[in-house]
């Protein structure tokens, strides 16, 4: 009976940068035992495991619940997935996403496969028919899908690369799945280069390459792009006085994959000092400060342990 008159939620995100109102934050308890580099699938966490530096749970917990103090302190409703032993759940974002009203569940690869379970509490806040579960053959995860209004931005990888990486994770049939779906957005594919274990050599996901932020503005590594047509595109539709080119280095240690609460502020990685004066001065933006550096070391950041679920 109570379930029949509880209300459910709306979702409701058409950008990476309107106001901040509830949204899914990852999990960084019973992580288990550090992966082998046979384990590990992508190269952040590549390099973490061959130099012996890998995060502890105890620094990851640290990392988070700094996260969680400042959502709170900006009167975000923070949601969680239910905890699984033994597996790593600090990135919320792969697992789904909303674009527009609609909350799609991603394909995952069968190593993270369990973490779809963990949003079943989550997913039950919904209508149903809300809650979108992709078919099979569409690979996509979060981190590969950019929100720009009726613009469309989803990385992928170059033609015939995928299932030739592990971190080949959307392919061009989510490409296509989401021009159909959503048939007034433009959707601008951007082939990304690919890498197991070297992270100067290949890109994870979109959001380690490029993101919107304030308003009007956006980070990018030219780079990690693997067309002429998609940097272009880029280029054409945030402008090069709008446009914070980063170095290899910096897009190494993931400096676009910040996180906006609002077109005034947004969360940053403590140590990206020039990206954080970048959007202070020129930007106009309130940056708040998150020490996410070891997390970091497992391939992912402040936008990646996120599921926005409703932006005003």
């Amino acid at each position: 009976m109570m379930d029949k008159q509880r209300k459910r939620l709306t979702p409701h995100v058409t950008n990476e940068t309107n106001q901040l109102r509830k949204v899914v934050l990852g999990l960084p308890h019973a992580l288990g035992t550090p992966p082998t580099l046979e384990e590990t699938y992508d190269a952040k966490s590549y390099q973490a495991v061959l130099r012996g530096d890998y995060p502890t749970e105890q620094a990851v917990v640290r990392e988070m619940e700094g996260f969680l103090a400042i959502l709170q302190r900006h009167g975000v409703e923070v949601y969680r997935p239910e905890p699984i032993a033994g597996c790593n759940q600090i990135f919320a974002r792969d697992v789904s996403f909303v674009i527009d009203e609609h909350l799609f569940v991603a394909h995952m690869i069968p190593d993270r496969r369990r973490e779809v379970d963990a949003f079943a509490s989550i997913y039950d806040l919904f209508e149903p028919s809300s809650v979108l579960h992709l078919p099979a053959e569409v690979r996509v995860e979060g981190g590969d899908v950019i929100l720009y209004d009726d613009i469309l931005f989803v990385g992928c990888c170059e033609p015939g690369a995928f299932g030739q990486f592990k971190t080949t994770r959307t392919n061009d049939r989510a490409v296509d799945f989401f021009r159909e779906f959503f048939p007034h957005k433009r959707v601008v594919p951007v082939p990304l280069y690919k890498h197991d274990q070297d992270p100067l050599r290949g890109v994870l996901h979109l959001d380690c390459a490029f993101q919107p932020v304030g308003q009007g503005f956006a980070v990018f590594y030219p780079e990690g792009v693997a067309s002429r047509e998609a940097r272009g595109i880029i280029g054409e539709v945030f402008g090069q006085d709008k446009l914070l080119t980063i170095t290899a280095e910096e897009a190494v240690e993931m400096h676009t994959n910040f996180f906006s609460l609002s077109p005034e502020v947004v969360c940053v990685e403590a140590g990206a000092e020039c990206l954080q004066r970048y959007l202070r001065e020129v930007a106009g933006m309130t940056v708040e400060e998150v020490p996410y550096s070891e997390i970091s070391k497992q391939g992912g950041l402040l936008r990646c342990s996120t599921c926005p679920l409703e932006r005003a």
